[in-house]
């Protein structure tokens, strides 16, 4: 599809040799620039987040986690699991005698130990060129000097003063004489700086195992956590093998549990069973196909992802034919389900990077609810992460909080092969609507032969509780006859999501870039 260009809107960035795109102007220059310098794709998106945790301080941190999926040249896969886990202390007997129906986001026991230090080193370790002190440099210098507040950003920030207010560190950190900083407002970090420098100089054990840690661990003990110095020192990462299923000659990988990437691949797969390509990609047909499958690939989502450490996920049976054909017997192609899915609120960062060698990493980054479980450390300023509260407190569920566990996660970074290489990395940010994000981006690049910036620039909607949320572009028409089928639709108070696209043609030897207009950033190569 070509662009019409009297509309308003943005081309795909085009490059020959490497490429970034992320949601922060001052990110994809740090990811530029570092592969200018020599550096690798691994490299570039290690420098890109740090930067990110200073430009979009709501949507993700160094005390969040990370997940990454890199494709070699030649096409082998590899994943990195980078989420944090609960205290040792939080047994089964802790977990009765609190009497807790459910983990509140903002209390301490949402927070789990932070994920992402240990696994950005890994990445750097295991694909990089680069050390982890030489990486973080550009965020330190942005912590330093301060950062210009972007729209999107400023539009985000208001919303949270009050849980930043009641919080000490957070107070400090993140509010700019009591308030959020206006579009525009230069933002500085001393403390974040000083912390990320003392990272930089002695390595990812600063965090875990020296003064970084013990200002949180202090801070959280303070509020009654279970977490121990020996909860983060014993942090580490894991690498996984994605999962993965054929999409129109195309296979699409994703992170598999604790992640959430199999209700994706869930979803497609129903989709595949109706004959997409032949339908008005901006019909209301599609959309009802999307919202249907998605809700039924939610039910198992929350049936059964789990940490894998504890309880078998059956991932081959999820994704068999058999299943497939029976949730697709499901759906009637005129008629809304009753289905409910409840969509709770998360921010995440979502990158793409690809170097002049052809090193692929899609990488994403969380503190999951904006600012995280709002707690906030007072000396190293350093955002909590709320990740625990995606726990179950049902003994019987695989999902249930338990010692050193991981807990279901909802960052899914993604690739697409084709021909055995490299051909899309991709994510859409957003929490729990990334999986309905992903589905959409593989409709529209594969069944639907969309560029990359058309691919995010389409209207979203979402399935979420008893209706279906919709953004404001969405055509009256298709919202009209989504509702005479029984579809609850109500306008979506954000936008939904944030996506990045690095698509490579391997015959013409280029890369071609799309950012999502949701976000402030945009996709460059040189």
């Amino acid at each position: 599809m070509s662009r019409d260009f009297s509309s308003p809107g943005r081309s795909v960035a085009y490059a020959a040799k490497a490429m970034a795109a992320t949601s922060s102007p001052a990110a994809t220059l740090a990811a530029l620039d570092i592969m200018k310098a020599g550096g690798n794709a691994a490299d570039a998106a290690v420098a890109a987040s740090a930067v990110l945790c200073i430009t979009e301080p709501h949507m993700t941190g160094i005390g969040g986690d990370c997940f990454a999926i890199i494709a070699t040249p030649d096409g082998k896969l590899t994943g990195l699991n980078g989420a944090g886990r609960s205290a040792a202390a939080a047994t089964a007997e802790w977990l009765a005698a609190a009497k807790l129906s459910r983990i509140d986001p903002h209390s301490v026991h949402a927070v789990t130990v932070p994920g992402a230090i240990d696994a950005w080193d890994a990445l750097l370790r295991q694909h990089g060129s680069m050390a982890l002190g030489e990486v973080l440099q550009p965020a330190i210098a942005l912590a330093e000097s301060g950062v210009p507040t972007q729209p999107r950003v400023a539009r985000d920030w208001p919303q949270n003063v009050e849980l930043l207010a009641a919080d000490a560190g957070g107070a400090r950190h993140y509010l700019k004489n009591g308030r959020a900083p206006a579009t525009g407002d230069v933002m500085r970090y001393p403390a974040l700086a000083e912390t990320l420098r003392a990272i930089a100089r002695e390595g990812r054990d600063a965090f875990y195992t020296g003064a970084i840690a013990a200002d949180i661990i202090r801070t959280l003990k303070e509020k009654g956590s279970l977490l121990t110095e020996a909860d983060f020192a014993s942090a580490a990462c894991e690498w996984v093998k994605p999962i993965a299923i054929d999409f129109h000659g195309t296979a699409i990988n994703e992170i598999p549990p604790s992640g959430q990437g199999l209700t994706v691949l869930i979803a497609l797969n129903i989709l595949k069973c109706f004959g997409l390509s032949a339908l008005d990609p901006h019909g209301p047909q599609r959309r009802h196909l999307e919202i249907e499958a998605l809700k039924r690939a939610w039910v198992l989502r929350n049936r059964h992802i789990a940490d894998p450490g504890f309880a078998e996920v059956p991932v081959a049976e999820l994704l068999s034919d058999a299943t497939t054909q029976r949730l697709a017997a499901s759906i009637d192609p005129q008629r809304a389900s009753d289905m409910r899915i409840v969509l709770p609120p998360s921010d995440t960062v979502y990158l793409s990077v690809v170097d002049q060698n052809r090193l692929c990493v899609s990488f994403i980054n969380s503190i999951y609810w904006d600012f995280g479980s709002g707690i906030v450390t007072e000396k190293t300023g350093i955002a909590l992460q709320n990740r625990g509260c995606g726990f179950s407190c049902d003994p019987r569920h695989p999902n249930v909080i338990a010692p050193s566990k991981r807990p279901l996660h909802t960052i899914i970074p993604a690739i697409a092969l084709r021909g055995g290489k490299p051909d899309m990395v991709f994510g859409v940010m957003g929490g729990d609507f990334q999986p309905m994000g992903h589905v959409n981006v593989t409709l529209n690049r594969y069944a639907y032969g969309m560029d990359p910036q058309q691919t995010l620039d389409m209207p979203r909607l979402v399935p979420s509780g008893e209706a279906v949320e919709y953004e404001s572009a969405l055509p009256e028409s298709v919202r009209k006859d989504l509702a005479a089928r029984g579809h609850n639709m109500i306008a979506a108070q954000e936008p939904l999501g944030g996506g990045q696209i690095i698509a490579i043609d391997h015959e013409r030897g280029l890369l071609m870039g799309g950012s999502d207009p949701r976000k402030d950033g945009f996709a460059a190569g040189f």
